[in-house]
């Protein structure tokens, strides 16, 4: 399973991938907002530092970037998706799933913008963008959970639906707004190919009491090992 990161702060997205070598970044307009700075300074950013990485490309790193939420047409979608992916090879084009969205993703992939489909909440939205070949997919985890949702058996019928019509690795599903270990591990048992999150949660998640217990004691017998 790929991780990717959820952030448009390009100090986190630099940090996750020498760290954790995420996959991947994932961004909307609400993590433009909390970076402080404007729309265009932050993909542009993004876009230099994969080509001082050497990794451009959306095959090799793609960072999908949210066209303005505000569109409910799909001619307008389009024609903003076009600006925002010749900006960077990497660059894959967030729709949400709307019938406006769903066109305009169809009418994308058919010129060779690659398009992932967010805000979706229910294995029948997931089909549609399979099917017109969207590269990836997007279920929210965290909103629903936050609801009572359990969300195991949705990552699971998505999974499955794919598994079922070829769909799999075609159209790959990203998990997203996970909010915790645990939901990183209920999406990756049900099949999901990425899930994308905080720096945050990736960081705990590799913490565990045991592990900082068992570290204790073998540096305290080191401490008290003579070693000449």
């Amino acid at each position: 399973m790929k991780y990717f990161l959820d952030s448009a702060k390009i100090e986190e997205i630099k940090e996750a991938y020498h760290t954790f070598g995420i996959d991947g970044v994932t961004t909307n307009p609400r993590h433009i907002m909390v970076s402080g700075k404007p729309f265009l300074t932050v993909i542009s950013e993004m876009a230099d530092w994969v080509k001082a990485e050497g990794i451009e490309g959306y095959e090799k790193f793609p960072i999908s970037v949210e066209i303005n939420p505000h569109l409910d047409d799909a001619d307008e979608m389009v024609a903003e998706a076009r600006k925002i992916s010749a900006i960077c090879s990497n660059f894959v084009i967030k729709i949400p799933c709307t019938e406006a969205g769903i066109q305009a993703a169809r009418r994308l992939e058919a010129e060779g913008i690659r398009t992932n489909v967010t805000l979706v909440f229910s294995p029948a939205q997931a089909i549609l963008p399979a099917k017109n070949n969207s590269l990836f997919v997007s279920p929210f985890i965290g909103w629903k959970e936050a609801n009572g949702e359990d969300c195991k058996a949705y990552i699971q019928a998505i999974s499955d639906i794919y598994d079922n019509y070829g769909y799999k690795g075609k159209t790959q599903i990203i998990c997203a707004a996970i909010r915790t270990p645990k939901q990183i591990v209920d999406c990756a048992v049900a099949g999901a190919d990425i899930v994308t999150t905080g720096l945050a949660v990736y960081k705990d998640s590799i913490k565990h009491a045991y592990t900082r217990q068992g570290l204790e004691t073998f540096q305290n017998a080191w401490d008290n090992t003579v070693t000449e």
